[in-house]
């Protein structure tokens, strides 16, 4: 390999770039668009399909723009050109107010939507790809968002806002999956490594309020994962080697290659990861493997021109196994005795009909999907041997959904509307010893609903109102088919004061249902405890500004406040559920009342930079407070109030294709609640805690710096990136709470009488090093 990257014969220093451009609203082909790089020496116009193709390009990055008469030219930032591999460039246009010839109208670069004016960013397929520290983790990367944050360690918990991680939805291509993450916390959705690949995605989109009402379920964000078809020409090959998995993609004509200058009507990409952690942890000799498969794909079918179906899935297989060291240390016997075993499964898969109507006049795209997750969760006193069993969560989450969603364009308004119908099925086996539960749960039940929007722009595009609704019910809870006690409103402002002020505002109310594992819960004479449990409401109330100083650079401020409603409480330990979900356990499976109140409150503010002069970079500060009452009705500042949040994420790009990545993340002192030792004693591994003094104590602030180096080289149909990725790079130490383990003997017998001892502080400071290789080939 070192002979042929140093050999100049085997180079090859031009690529191609291709893609297709449409209409944004009505998603016809565009036929003439002129596409050309910035510095316009190379270019291309789309044919009848929109599809364009530019040749001989330099291997380098660069901004490529589309333009159309009576259009709003849509420039695109960091386009890397490789000589194989690169995925397809798409454009979509937006009609220009002023279709004069002479005009040349340029469109902001910014995700902006009529019904989500606020509150929403995007990511592109590059700046997912190079994230610093990210590991190509999707999860990860959008924690660089203003208002993101995640539980600090090696968790993907999204916190957004300052609400819990079980209040976002995600949706790929749009059909909901129910978690983004390996060995998910179950009725949450966090975990320590995401299971999408980046290698399909063609960006990612943040809704973190306005949520659009075609969207059920959700409190705080909405993630919408866009995965690129596969390529309608060539055959492609991608390999990636990163720091905890391999990953393999493949994808283009499903069936033989088209003739040259033609397109294939059906395409495939497919990926399979493995991760190989296990035997790193294992060399190390670490208490735990965390073992992980997990497999995606993607198949489009054009039947014509206005008709297109989607078959795309998603699944993985888990496994947590226990790794007893040798030398055990008492930090080690603390993660040996506490961590559970963990065997979990899930898989998605969705169909997806799109039809546009002819002369522009809509489009409507009909889903159906279904998703599973099987978690079998287990605790043993002595989990080495799997003896004296604790706790253990056998269950199945089974969803099978109905999605329709019509758009129609009545003369200059934008109409949406659809429906939801979904069959639920949850089955649980729990045994909880500490607490004396037990009980054998299998639920069936209907979930539905209904909505309708209506957004357009008045006095030359300047002021865009946009007003829409839902309702939603089920057929299990007791008020389930009373669809007035979740009437959800909404509404947004736009005003364009100039072309580079605009000023945001917007309300909005939303529902979620309790999580499965809360209403499948039973108490000792077998009833359903948590039946009489209401919706939890969140409103929303949002105002904000953007200024434009130059085309590819924005400025926002925004400032937020969510007030919620009849958020569920545990009875148990009389703390607000939205504290929990963010460690290995099980949320729920427990008797709730949904009597909670909560406050999240702050400012954001955000700049970015799209590529220019070889830098781009988003520097986000949010400074919030996330408050929630308990049993007693007092509010506490809730686990994830950090307070401060700031992040910064930029790259440089460097002569000889070189790329350098930096990312900084500070959070303020987050609140954790003391454990209650007298309690915590008699019931170890199992841990109780103090929540009334939650907010009393507080953990360090956390800080970490990231820097990845990338370097790519082009050879003839394939290319070759390496990078090296250093986390922590300033040593900071990671905050955490204390620790706490059973005293023993010498003989490492535990003492008499039990007692609880606390674990010195480890130096959790290290500097971590990576080297990732990532090869594309095409032919």
């Amino acid at each position: 390999m070192l002979i042929i990257l140093s050999n100049p014969i085997f180079s090859q220093n031009t690529g191609e770039i291709s893609g297709f451009v449409r209409d944004a609203r009505t998603e016809e082909p565009l036929i003439g668009v002129t596409v050309r790089l910035e510095d316009g020496a190379l270019g291309s116009t789309t044919d009848i399909n929109g599809f364009y193709t530019i040749e001989n390009i330099p291997t380098q990055s660069f901004n490529v723009t589309a333009s159309y008469v009576g259009y709003q030219s849509s420039t695109r930032y960091n386009v890397v050109v490789r000589s194989g591999g690169n995925p397809n460039l798409n454009f979509t246009l937006e009609e220009a107010v002023d279709e004069l010839s002479e005009v040349v109208v340029q469109a902001s670069p910014f995700e902006k939507r009529s019904e989500t004016p606020n509150s929403i960013q995007r990511l592109s397929q590059e700046e997912i790809a190079t994230y610093p520290g990210g590991n190509n983790d999707i999860a990860k990367v959008v924690q660089s968002l203003p208002g993101v944050s995640g539980s600090v360690g090696f968790r993907n918990d999204v916190i957004i806002r300052g609400g819990a991680p079980n209040e976002n939805v995600y949706y790929l291509d749009g059909v909901e999956i129910p978690n983004i993450n390996h060995f998910a916390t179950q009725g949450s959705a966090g975990g320590p490594v995401g299971l999408l690949n980046v290698s399909f995605i063609e960006g990612v989109t943040l809704s973190t309020s306005s949520f659009p009402a075609q969207y059920d379920n959700v409190l705080s964000g909405v993630l919408q994962f866009d995965q690129r078809n596969g390529d309608p020409q060539n055959r492609r090959l991608n390999f990636r080697l990163g720091a905890s998995e391999a990953a393999l993609t493949l994808e283009g004509p499903l069936f033989k290659k088209p003739a040259e200058d033609s397109l294939a009507n059906t395409t495939f990409i497919f990926s399979v990861r493995r991760s190989y952690l296990q035997f790193l942890f294992q060399l190390i000799d670490l208490p735990f493997l965390p073992d992980y498969w997990d497999y995606q794909y993607k198949i489009n079918h054009k039947i014509d021109d206005r008709n297109e179906i989607n078959l795309i899935g998603i699944g993985s297989l888990d496994d947590f196994q226990i790794n007893p060291p040798d030398d055990i240390t008492q930090d080690q016997q603390a993660t040996l005795d506490q961590v559970p075993v963990i065997q979990q499964w899930t898989s998605t898969i969705g169909v997806s009909w799109r039809k546009r109507f002819r002369e522009g006049k809509g489009f409507f795209r009909a889903t159906l999907s279904g998703n599973i997750l099987n978690n079998d969760f287990r605790q043993y006193a002595d989990n080495v041997n799997e003896t004296d069993l604790v706790f253990s969560n056998e269950s199945e989450e089974d969803e099978n959904k109905l999605r329709f969603e019509l758009t129609n364009f009545l003369n200059d308004w934008t109409l949406n509307s659809g429906f939801l119908a979904q069959y639920s099925r949850y089955e649980n086996t729990t045994t909880d010893i500490v607490n004396n539960v037990s009980f054998e749960t299998n639920l069936d039940f209907f979930r539905y609903g209904v909505f309708a929007q209506a957004s357009r722009s008045f006095f030359n595009e300047r002021f865009t109102p946009s007003f829409g609704f839902r309702v939603d019910g089920n057929t299990f809870t007791d008020d389930g088919n009373n669809v007035l006690n979740t009437f959800s409103p909404r509404v947004s402002l736009a005003y364009n004061a100039s072309p580079r002020w605009t000023l945001n505002a917007s309300w909005g109310r939303y529902y979620k249902i309790l999580p499965y594992t809360v209403l499948g819960f039973q108490n000792q004479d077998g009833e359903f405890a948590n039946r009489d449990g209401d919706y939890t409401r969140s409103d929303h109330y949002v105002a904000g500004l953007e200024f434009l100083p130059r085309r590819s650079t924005r400025l926002t401020l925004e400032g937020f406040y969510k007030d919620y409603a009849d958020y569920p409480i545990s009875v148990r330990d009389g703390v607000s559920l939205a504290n929990l979900g963010g460690d290995f356990s099980v949320l729920g499976n427990e008797e709730i009342i949904t009597d909670g109140r909560g406050r999240t409150y702050g400012l954001e503010f955000l700049l970015q930079q799209k590529l220019t002069r070889n830098f781009y970079g988003i520097l986000a500060y949010t400074l919030y407070w996330s408050e929630f009452t308990g049993i007693d009705g007092v509010y506490r500042p809730s686990l994830w109030d950090n307070r401060h949040l700031l992040t910064f994420t930029g790259g440089y790009k460097l002569p000889r294709n070189w790329e350098i990545g930096l990312r900084v993340r500070y959070l303020g002192p987050a609140p954790f609640a003391p454990v209650d030792l007298e309690t915590s004693t008699d019931t170890y591994p199992i841990f109780f805690f103090d929540y009334d003094e939650l907010g009393d104590t507080r953990l360090g602030a956390f800080n970490q710096t990231d820097i990845r180096v990338d370097k790519k080289w082009n050879f003839t149909r394939w290319t070759l990136n390496l990078f090296l990725e250093i986390q922590n790079v300033l040593g900071s130490n990671l905050p955490q709470s204390p620790s706490y383990v059973l005293a023993r003997t010498d003989a490492g017998q535990v003492a008499q009488p039990r007692n609880l001892v606390e674990i010195d502080e480890a130096d959790n400071s290290a500097t971590l090093p990576t080297i990732g290789v990532v090869i594309d080939f095409s032919w």
